[in-house]
């Protein structure tokens, strides 16, 4: 039976591909639906919000679990609600596993959370059961989902020093960005960013999907090829960088 992805408060990007635009912090989870898995990019930003996207993907999949997630990068609003998922397996940038298994790194994600004004207690709950990937991307890793495959890309540093990307081939071809790209506002770029590296990653992304793909920021509406170009101009003048 065909689903309403939209009337879930899901944009429906191509067959078995969507996201959702979380409250909030307008922070992007991405979503594919393989034969076999189902793989989830980011998690939202506490284990309440985890556990809604769970069940708003248990009626989207017709009562299938998250086999799979995909972290975009450790800020707070995109891994806080992983520990929701139990038993699925988690990818990330290479070096994303040793930070948030670091008690000093936990606490500065509950206490980024808190000033970004996250509950004390739900940014509390969440650091404490934090989980760290178990699977490492250092270069390219393609995933079968079952008639599906996609391509998890370390294509930083850049708004972090770990971020992944995640392509799942088309037509369209779709590319989620994590913060590498934002629509809603100038990327932010906390202490925790290498701009020097910023603009190359974004070439990165453009070279993986191609000038017609649909491009998924982290925050904000989805872009074109055009504008993550744009970004990448704005960005290199912003920070220098040749």
């Amino acid at each position: 039976m065909d689903v309403d992805w939209e009337a879930r408060g899901w944009e429906r990007l191509a067959d078995g591909v969507g996201r959702r635009r979380l409250p909030g912090w307008d922070a992007t989870v991405g979503l594919v639906v393989g034969e076999r898995a189902v793989l989830l990019y980011d998690t939202g930003s506490s284990l309440a919000e985890g556990a809604e996207l769970r069940a708003e993907v248990a009626e989207l999949t017709g009562g299938r679990r998250v086999t799979h997630i995909a972290l975009s990068h450790p800020h707070f609003d995109h891994v806080f609600g992983t520990a929701a998922f139990a038993g699925a397996e988690v990818f990330g940038a290479v070096g994303l596993e040793e930070l948030l298994a670091r008690e000093r790194d936990r606490e500065e994600l509950r206490s980024d959370g808190v000033r970004q004004g996250l509950d004390p207690a739900a940014a509390a709950e969440a650091a404490d059961v934090l989980v760290a990937p178990r699977h490492v991307v250092s270069g390219e890793w393609t995933l079968d989902l079952g008639g599906r495959q996609v391509l998890l890309a370390n294509v930083g540093p850049g708004h972090t020093g770990h971020d992944l990307a995640l392509l799942v081939p088309g037509p369209p071809e779709v590319v989620f960005c994590g913060d590498l790209v934002e629509e809603s506002g100038e990327p932010q770029a906390g202490p925790d960013a290498i701009p020097s590296r910023w603009p190359d990653a974004l070439d990165r992304l453009l070279s993986l999907g191609g000038g017609d793909a649909v491009y998924v920021p982290g925050h904000g509406a989805v872009v074109d090829a055009a504008f993550v170009r744009r970004q990448r101009e704005e960005l290199a003048t912003r920070f220098s960088v040749a």
